[in-house]
C-alpha cells in the first residue's frame, strides 16, 4: 500500500494545508473544556455574569473557528482523495492498455474491471479517512491525556485500564478482518464474471432456455459474497458497541471516583466536567483510529490487487531504437514461426513459413483448431512468437514500434466489435481525421451504404454497445469499412465474410479488388468458395502447413485441402 501512496506526491501542498488546519482545529477542541471548567468554577460559583458572558463568548468564537477549520480540512481532504483516485485509476488503465493479450488472459477481464473500480475506491476511501484524522486523532488523544493528567493525576489512572482494552480489541478485530476482506474481493471478482457472462450471453441463455440455471449461478455467487460480507459486518457491529460500552463504563467510573474526590474537596465540579470531556476526546480519537484500522485490512487487500496490475509488466514492448521499413510496401514474411500459448503443453503453431506479396491475396484455410486465427493475430503482434521471425517490408516486427506496425494493418476480427456512438464514429475509429467522403466511400465498398441510408439518421444513427442493435452482417460490413477507411498496406480478414450472403459477399469482393489492388490481402476463411480464386492458399493442419499453392495446385498436391474441398463442394462445382 505504501507504493500506492507515492501517487499523493502531486498533492503535497494540499496535504500540508490539511495538516495545519487539523492541528489548529485540534488545539481549539482541546481548549474548549478548560474554558467550560472556568465558567463553572469561577463564573457560576462566584455569580460573575460578566465573566460567564466573556468566557462564553470566547468559547463560541473558538468553536466557530474550529468548525470553519474542520470544514476547510474536510473539503481539501475530499478533493485530494478524489484526485488520488483519479490518478491511480488512470495509471491502472494506462498499464492495462499496454497489456498483451496474454496478460489479459492471466488476470481476467472481470477481475481487471473490479480492480479498476471497486479496489481503487477502497484505497481512495482509506486515504480520505487518513487525511481527516491523521493529525486530529493523535493530537487530541495525546493532548487529551496531558490535559486530563494536569486536571487530576489520580483520576487519570482510570484510563490506564480502558485504553489498553480498546487498543487490543481493535487489533484483534482488524487481524481477523484481513482474511475476510481478501475473500470478499475475490468473491466480488466471481460475481462480476458471472454477471458479465449473463449479460453478454443473454441471447444464448434465452435460446437454450437456461435462464433458471444462470439465475442459480448468480444466486450462488451473490450469496457467497453476501455471507462473507455479513461475517465482516457482524465483526464490525460487535466492535463499535463494545467500544461504546467501555467508554460509558469509563464515564461511570470517573463520575464515581470524581464524586468522592469532590466530596473530599480535592477536585472542583468544573474540573470534573472538563476531565470527562477530555476522556471523551481521548476515547473518540481511539474510536476514529479503530475505524481506520478496520478500513486498512480491506484497503490493504485492494492495494495488493492494484499493485499486481501495476507490477505486471507488458511482455510485448517497443524496442529502444525502433526500425522503420524503407522501400517495400506490404510484404509479409513468416520464417520458421513457432508459437505456443502460456502454459500450453505443446506449440499451437510449428515452423510456419510463407510469404504474402503486395497486390496478391493470400488465403489461410484449415480445420477447426488448426491455428488460423492465432496465426494472423501474430501479424499485429498481439502475441510474441517463441521462435522464428515475422517480417513486414523486410523488418522483423519485434524491431518496429507497435504503433508503426499496426498503422500498416487494416485488421478485421472474426467477431466484429463495435463501440457505442454513431455509425460515422465507428468507421472513423480506423482513421480519426477521415473526411465525410472517405467514410462514405469506405461504407460503399463494404456494401454498407444501403442499410445505412435506410436508417432514419443515416451515418449519424446510434450504435449500441457491442452493436447489439445491428445484425451480424451489418456489423461485419461496418467492421470492414472501419479497416478500409485507413487505406493500409496490409489487409487482414479473419473469417470476416461468414455472416454475409453469397450475393453481398460477391459484390464486396469485386469492390475490394480495386481498393486492394496494390495492397497485401490475407484472408482467413472457412468456405472454400471464398478463397478459390486467391493467388496463394496456405493450408493449416494441427498447427503445421499442409500445403501452399493455388486452388488447382492444392487439389493435386494436398490431401488435407482435398478433404476440405470435398466436404464443401459438389463434383459439379469442382468441375
Amino acid at each position: 500500500m505504501v507504493k500506492l501512496f507515492s501517487y499523493l506526491k502531486p498533492y503535497k501542498v494540499a496535504i500540508t494545508t490539511i495538516v495545519v488546519l487539523l492541528f489548529f482545529q485540534a488545539l481549539a477542541q482541546l481548549y474548549l473544556p478548560t474554558l467550560m471548567a472556568d465558567i463553572v468554577d469561577i463564573g457560576i460559583i462566584n455569580g460573575d455574569t460578566n465573566y460567564i458572558l466573556r468566557v462564553g463568548g470566547l468559547m463560541l468564537l473558538v468553536a466557530a473557528v474550529g468548525a470553519v477549520l474542520t470544514i476547510l480540512a474536510v473539503y481539501l481532504s475530499a478533493q485530494t482523495a478524489a484526485g488520488f483516485g483519479r490518478d491511480l485509476r488512470s495509471q491502472v488503465f494506462s498499464r492495462v492498455e499496454n497489456f498483451a493479450l496474454s496478460e489479459f488472459d492471466q488476470i481476467g477481464t472481470a477481475s481487471l474491471i473490479t480492480r479498476t473500480t471497486n479496489d481503487i475506491t477502497q484505497v481512495q476511501q482509506l486515504v480520505l479517512m487518513l487525511l481527516r484524522v491523521m493529525v486530529s486523532a493523535p493530537l487530541m488523544a495525546i493532548g487529551g491525556i496531558v490535559m486530563a493528567v494536569s486536571k487530576d493525576p489520580q483520576l487519570s489512572l482510570v484510563m490506564v485500564v480502558t485504553i489498553p482494552i480498546i487498543t487490543v480489541g481493535t487489533w484483534l478485530t482488524a487481524n481477523k478482518a484481513v482474511t475476510l476482506f481478501k475473500a470478499m474481493q475475490t468473491k466480488l471478482d466471481r460475481l462480476n464474471l458471472v454477471l458479465r457472462e449473463k449479460l453478454t450471453g443473454i441471447r444464448v441463455i434465452r435460446a437454450f432456455n437456461q435462464i433458471g440455471h444462470e439465475q442459480k449461478r448468480f444466486d450462488v455467487a451473490s450469496s457467497d459474497l453476501t455471507n462473507t460480507a455479513i461475517k465482516v459486518a457482524r465483526l464490525m457491529a460487535a466492535l463499535m458497541p463494545a467500544m461504546m460500552l467501555v467508554m460509558n463504563l469509563t464515564t461511570v467510573a470517573i463520575l464515581w471516583v470524581g464524586g468522592i474526590r469532590i466530596n473530599l474537596g480535592s477536585l472542583q465540579v468544573g474540573d470534573l466536567m472538563a476531565f470527562i470531556q477530555y476522556v471523551m476526546l481521548i476515547m473518540f480519537s481511539l474510536v476514529m483510529a479503530a475505524m481506520i484500522f478496520l478500513m486498512i485490512p480491506r484497503a490493504s487487500a485492494s492495494a495488493a490487487r492494484i499493485n499486481e496490475v501495476l507490477k505486471t509488466m507488458p511482455t510485448i514492448k517497443d524496442p529502444v531504437q525502433p526500425k522503420r521499413p524503407v522501400g517495400l510496401q506490404g510484404l509479409v514474411e513468416f520464417e520458421d514461426v513457432t508459437f505456443s500459448y502460456p502454459g500450453a503443453e505443446r506449440p499451437l503453431l510449428s515452423e510456419i513459413s510463407f510469404t504474402a506479396h503486395p497486390g496478391e491475396v493470400t488465403a489461410i484455410i484449415g480445420g477447426t483448431g488448426s491455428g488460423k486465427s492465432t496465426l494472423i493475430n501474430l501479424i499485429p503482434r498481439f502475441y510474441d512468437i517463441d521462435s522464428g521471425s515475422i517480417r513486414i517490408n523486410g523488418v522483423d516486427i519485434r524491431e518496429m514500434s507497435q504503433a508503426d506496425l499496426r498503422a500498416k494493418i487494416g485488421f478485421i476480427p472474426q467477431t466484429p466489435i463495435l463501440f457505442s456512438g454513431t455509425i460515422n464514429e465507428n468507421i472513423c475509429f480506423g482513421k480519426e481525421d477521415a473526411t465525410a467522403e472517405e467514410v462514405r466511400q469506405a461504407a460503399e465498398i463494404a456494401q454498407a451504404t444501403e442499410f445505412i441510408t435506410n436508417l432514419e439518421a443515416g451515418f449519424a444513427a446510434e450504435v449500441s454497445q457491442g452493436g447489439t442493435n445491428l445484425s451480424g452482417g451489418q456489423k461485419q460490413r461496418l467492421s470492414i469499412a472501419r479497416a478500409l477507411v485507413r487505406r493500409p498496406e496490409i489487409y487482414v480478414f479473419d473469417d470476416s465474410f461468414s455472416a454475409l450472403d453469397f450475393k453481398t459477399d460477391a459484390k464486396l469482393r469485386m469492390a475490394l479488388k480495386e481498393v486492394t489492388a496494390e495492397a497485401t490481402v490475407i484472408v482467413v476463411a472457412q468456405r472454400v468458395s471464398t478463397i478459390m480464386h486467391a493467388d496463394q492458399i496456405v493450408v493449416l493442419d494441427n498447427g503445421q502447413i499442409a500445403g501452399i499453392g493455388t486452388h488447382q495446385e492444392l487439389l493435386k498436391t494436398s490431401r488435407v485441402y482435398r478433404e476440405i474441398v470435398a466436404s464443401q463442394l459438389s463434383e459439379e462445382e469442382l468441375a
